[in-house]
C-alpha cells in the first residue's frame, strides 16, 4: 500500500445499499457501527498494530465499554497546537472521568486543527457539558496564553497547567500500564485517538496530539505524577 506504484481504492458497504436488503443492513452493517470490525469490514479501513507501540487494538477492544458508570471526577485535557494551518499539528482535546472504584474512562475525543479561540470554546463546552472538575492544559508552547485563551471563553473554569518535562513515550508508559491492568476504558469507539495509540513509537515524525491529551487526562485523574503550575481545586460533579 505504501509503494508509489500501488493505487488504493476504498469503498464502504453502504455504497452498495441499493442491492442489499434492509434486514441485512440492519442486522449486519448497522450492528457493526462503532466497532473496529466495522471500520475494517464495512468502511474498508486497513487497521494494523505497530511494533513498539504501547497499545494494541486487541487491548483496546478488551477494555471497551458501551457506557461509563457514575463518575466521581471528570476533566477535559488540552494539548494545544501553536498554529492551525493544513500542515499544522492538531490540538488534542480529550474528555475523561474516574469512577468510585478508581477506574478511568475516556469519554470523548474532540481534537482537530483549530484556532486558539475555537479550541478553547470546544474545551470549555465539553467542560460544562460533562460537568467536569477542571481543564488540564499543557503549557510548554503556549505558556500563560493557554490559560488566558480558555478564560477568554469562561473566566470561571478551573485550569490546571502542566509543564511536560518527560518525553511523550515516557509519559505514556504508566498510562499504558493502567490499560494492561484493565483499569482504563474507552466508552464506545474513539477511532482517530485509537489510531494514534496503536501507531505511535519514539521517532515518529508526526505529533500524537490526541494521544498526548488522553495521557494528560488519565495522568491527572489516576496518577497525578506530572508537575503542575498553579493547581486549582476541583469542582464537585
Amino acid at each position: 500500500m505504501e509503494a508509489e506504484s500501488t493505487a488504493v481504492v476504498r469503498g464502504s458497504s453502504y455504497e452498495n445499499r441499493a442491492n442489499l436488503s434492509e434486514k441485512w443492513i440492519r442486522e449486519v452493517l448497522d450492528a457493526l457501527k462503532g466497532t473496529r470490525l466495522g471500520r475494517q469490514e464495512v468502511e474498508a479501513e486497513f487497521l494494523e498494530d505497530v511494533e513498539g507501540a504501547l497499545w494494541s487494538r486487541l487491548l483496546l477492544d478488551k477494555v471497551r465499554v458501551a457506557a461509563s458508570p457514575d463518575l466521581v471526577q471528570a476533566c477535559v485535557a488540552v494539548d494545544p497546537a501553536t498554529t492551525a494551518g493544513k500542515e499544522s499539528d492538531e490540538t488534542g482535546i480529550v474528555a475523561a472521568g474516574k469512577d468510585a472504584d478508581g477506574h478511568g474512562y475516556l469519554l470523548r475525543d474532540l481534537s482537530g486543527r483549530m484556532l486558539p479561540l475555537k479550541w478553547a470554546e470546544v474545551a470549555v463546552g465539553a467542560f460544562h457539558d460533562l460537568r467536569a472538575d477542571y481543564i488540564v492544559a499543557e503549557v510548554n508552547q503556549g505558556g500563560d496564553m493557554v490559560e488566558t485563551t480558555i478564560h477568554t471563553i469562561d473566566p470561571g473554569v478551573p485550569v490546571r497547567k502542566i509543564h511536560a518535562k518527560r518525553g511523550k513515550y515516557t509519559r505514556a508508559e504508566p498510562v499504558s500500564a493502567l490499560y494492561q491492568q484493565q483499569r482504563c476504558h474507552h466508552v464506545g469507539l474513539l477511532p482517530e485517538l485509537e489510531d494514534e495509540m496503536c501507531s505511535y513509537i519514539p521517532g515518529t515524525k508526526w505529533s500524537p496530539s490526541r494521544l498526548d491529551a488522553a495521557v494528560w487526562a488519565v495522568t491527572q485523574l489516576m496518577l497525578g505524577t506530572e508537575p503542575m503550575i498553579g493547581r486549582a481545586a476541583p469542582r464537585a460533579v
